[in-house]
């Protein structure tokens, strides 16, 4: 289920714009991140499975205020349900697993001078 989140953030300048905008593309399962708003003061979230309360905490503990103002549901592009062709992933074989061996252990060093 696609989401679409708004939320009101404090910012007052481009700094915090971007620092906003990479907290919130950090988040899971988001795929598409905004700045709306006639003041650019939203961060508009669109994504599949994303926690909008998480999301509004991370905003909140590194930028100040921030609150959800909406989250609505989008309807999925005919596009997306589509499927363009059918085809089999394969998995690429793993290496094998490395093994570490010690061939010869050596005493520890007495001095032969004393």
């Amino acid at each position: 289920m696609k989401q679409k989140i708004l939320v009101k953030v404090q910012m007052h300048c481009d700094k915090c714009r971007t620092k906003a905008l990479k907290i919130a593309a950090s988040a899971y399962g988001v795929s598409k991140v905004s700045i709306e708003g006639a003041n650019r003061d939203h961060v508009e979230v669109i994504g599949d499975g994303v926690d909008s309360v998480c999301l509004t905490e991370l905003l909140r503990k590194k930028l100040g205020f921030a609150a959800i103002v909406k989250v609505e549901q989008v309807k999925g592009d005919k596009r997306e349900e589509k499927p363009t062709a059918n085809y089999i992933q394969y998995c690429a074989p793993q290496c094998p697993p490395m093994y570490c061996e010690v061939v010869r252990e050596y005493p520890e060093p007495t001095c032969s001078i004393m």
